[in-house]
């Protein structure tokens, strides 16, 4: 029983850190009063960027060096991710287009943009591989992994990006509730006409945190590909529905960056429980290939947003203006 409860954490962990970085990412979008859904298709943008640099440096190099690999998958993934975060800004702060449809627009071109590009990369082939990257990226932690026994197998098993994650959350928790350039960003998603006549350059703070934000979301596609996907790249479209989760762990934890470390591993045991509870407790005849039990995180998400409704505490309510084109005229 032991072995398997491991590995369920294992495979949670993992799978939650993909959705942290997405939903992170979002978190510092919508303060800033924007809210992108284009999440699933800035990840793909991420995943491939990602992936594809990697592969490429991989194939055309003579000696390629894992760290190099490393550096050069972040650095495209990101790239590539804020690009996509770019565009939407343009078109949603610039031109004032609506930001729903904007977003689900970029997530219908992410996606489109991914698989078309993957598909010179597959050649025909089921999937392509890039295991230099994929060994630089999921290698553990030394001697932490090998001489803890089991504590260090649940603690310290996993690739850097994992750590980076929790630093992350850690980070934006500290910048947006004790740093000036963080309140400032709180004031331009609740208020952005009061932040305007107070002198904050509310077009600035939401393309910055737009753009990082969507560059931070992509590094979760690029972890799923480069890590969890041990390296792989296939247009499943599993990243998509990678994309959608994190959207729904920003509501989950009410737009606080430290519930997100603890809501994604929450949200990956839920989603793996169909594939572990058989062998936790000894039944062999449930449905594990059911879609109802991945529909778990979602339906706790909307059980979270309707006790958020009801309760109407207003430190767990998204920001006020979010979702909302700011128009300097009529402040």
């Amino acid at each position: 029983m032991i072995p398997n409860l491991l590995a369920w954490l294992l495979r949670a962990i993992q799978f939650g850190t993909i959705i942290m970085f997405g939903s992170m990412g979002e978190i510092l979008t919508e303060k800033s009063g924007n809210l992108n859904l284009g999440v699933p298709g800035i990840m793909y943008l991420g995943s491939f960027a990602g992936f594809a640099s990697a592969y490429l440096y991989e194939n055309h190099a003579e000696n390629p060096v894992p760290f190099l690999c490393v550096v050069i998958a972040l650095l495209c993934g990101f790239l590539a991710s804020a690009l996509g975060g770019l565009i939407y800004s343009f078109l949603t702060i610039t031109l004032r287009a609506n930001q729903n449809v904007t977003g689900l627009a970029l997530t219908t071109f992410g996606m489109g943009m991914a698989n078309f590009f993957g598909g010179f990369l597959l050649k025909g082939e089921v999937y392509t591989a890039a295991p230099i990257s994929n060994a630089a990226f999921s290698a553990k932690i030394p001697f932490l992994s090998d001489h803890l026994g089991l504590f260090g197998d649940a603690v310290f098993s996993y690739g850097f990006l994992a750590y980076a994650a929790i630093l992350l959350a850690v980070f934006l928790h500290v910048f947006l509730n004790k740093t000036r350039t963080g309140l400032n960003l709180r004031a331009v998603g609740e208020n952005p006409a009061t932040a305007d006549a107070a002198g904050i350059n509310v077009t600035k703070y939401k393309y910055l945190a737009t753009v990082i934000g969507a560059g931070i979301s992509g590094i979760g596609g690029l972890y799923y590909v480069l890590d969890y996907n041990n390296g792989i790249w296939a247009t499943t479209g599993q990243v998509e529905a990678l994309g959608w989760l994190a959207v729904a762990l920003v509501i989950f934890t009410t737009w606080y960056p430290l519930n997100a470390i603890w809501g994604a591993y929450l949200f990956g045991m839920l989603y793996w429980l169909y594939n572990f509870l058989p062998k936790l407790i000894g039944v062999t005849n449930i449905d594990r290939t059911s879609s109802l039990w991945q529909m778990i995180p979602y339906i706790v998400t909307i059980l979270v947003l309707v006790g958020v409704s009801l309760r109407r505490k207003r430190e767990s309510q998204p920001p006020a203006s979010l979702g909302l084109a700011y128009f300097r005229e009529e402040r």
